[in-house]
């Protein structure tokens, strides 16, 4: 039994991975509204070394449609500028010479469309990485038979990692529900 259980703890685990890395790419997606995550994963060069950008600048958002990036030391200005374009964030930075600005223009219907199309197909991938890990688990399982373990303490397992597959498949598209919502809310 002890197996059994040390592979429920191996689900869960992988699929609560497989839903954070969902929530932190949903985050990436626009709701219409200006956000600092916009730009996780935007890196540029701060002392020879990949940097994200929020560690080499300070991120606030003035108000609902604008973010404003001032970095540590101004020679970081045009590197930030660069690194944001070459994102490909379809945002165009504004530089003063201090700050640097990115202007969220307001979504078209059309856009939020695509957008809550983009979020249904990072659901769907956490969706088929929670089935991956339910399928490993069960193969792992399986193989238990051979080392003594019973059919029916198995079964149970089965059971029970479907259970789990079948909870975080529901919290996946809860997250999907929630974004879907911020972003066709004008």
């Amino acid at each position: 039994m002890e197996e059994i259980d040390m592979l429920m703890e191996m689900a869960e685990e992988g699929m609560g991975k497989a839903l954070r890395y969902t929530a932190s790419e949903l985050k990436k997606i626009r709701a219409g509204k200006a956000n600092v995550s916009m730009l996780d994963g935007v890196m540029v060069e701060y002392y020879g070394v990949p940097t994200p950008v929020n560690q080499a600048s300070s991120i606030t958002t003035p108000d609902a449609r604008t973010i404003a990036i001032r970095p540590f030391e101004k020679g970081l200005l045009q590197d930030i500028e660069r690194a944001i374009i070459n994102a490909n964030l379809g945002l165009a930075p504004t530089n003063d010479g201090e700050i640097i600005r990115l202007n969220l223009p307001p979504m078209t219907e059309e856009r939020r469309l695509e957008l809550a199309k983009q979020a249904k197909g990072e659901i769907e991938t956490a969706r088929i990485n929670i089935r991956k890990v339910r399928q490993e688990i069960n193969d792992d399982l399986k193989k238990l038979k051979n080392d003594g373990v019973s059919e029916d303490a198995i079964k149970i397992g089965e059971e029970n990692v479907q259970s789990l597959t079948d909870t975080y498949i529901e919290k996946a598209e809860k997250m999907y529900q929630e974004k879907e919502k911020d972003i066709m809310s004008v």
